[in-house]
């Protein structure tokens, strides 16, 4: 284990390291600016459209791993752009799944939202 903060004063810096990440996934990002933005609106309607507390989770929870994945995303081209700008196979390849799982987290919150819409109003 390597030596520094432990108990209290870690968790302290840890979320202040985590606040600071926002923040500059905030200002720095449109697309998770965008994504906070549908959360807003989602995130009050999950607990409308959720029939059960099992519901209100899920919807919850796909809306959270589309945020979740696209800090991840912004934290991988960070690390590729620090390396270097010039083209290379393995920086295009990591940005391009990284955008790929973001893609696949919109996907999963579109399927999970609408199968839940099409339960509560069509069938």
């Amino acid at each position: 284990m390597k030596p520094g903060r432990t108990g209290l004063d870690r968790i302290v810096h840890a979320a202040g390291y985590s606040l600071r990440g926002l923040r500059l996934a905030w200002r720095g990002e449109s697309a998770f600016r965008q994504e906070v933005a549908l959360a807003l609106l989602l995130l009050p309607a999950a607990f409308w459209l959720g029939r059960d507390p099992v519901e209100v989770s899920l919807l919850v929870v796909v809306v959270m791993v589309v945020l979740i994945t696209e800090l991840l995303n912004t934290g991988v081209e960070a690390v590729v752009d620090r390396v270097g700008h010039e083209h290379h196979e393995l920086a295009g390849m990591a940005k391009d799944v990284g955008s790929a799982a973001v893609m696949l987290s919109l996907l999963l919150t579109g399927f999970v939202w609408g199968a839940i819409l099409w339960g509560r109003f069509v069938g």
